[in-house]
């Protein structure tokens, strides 16, 4: 999955290294492969990973199935 946030920073730095301006390609033989980076870095992974496998990923026993309306009315 791609965040919008990523496409933002890619389509802004123009597809090109901020530190050693190589540009992405996908020509055969010259495949530059970039990757979008979080300067201010992402210390708690851990606490992340663990919180999606807790609430979103979680066993089927915790989860029901609701129509629409009160889906939204558990908000």
């Amino acid at each position: 999955m791609r965040s919008n946030e990523r496409s933002t920073a890619l389509k802004r730095d123009k597809y090109t290294c901020q530190d050693c301006g190589a540009k992405k390609s996908v020509k055969k033989g010259a495949e530059v492969k970039i990757h979008v980076h979080h300067k201010e870095g992402i210390d708690n992974w851990d606490d992340i990973i663990d919180m999606i496998m807790e609430k979103l990923l979680c066993h089927p026993d915790k989860l029901e199935v609701l129509c629409v309306d009160c889906h939204d009315n558990k908000a």
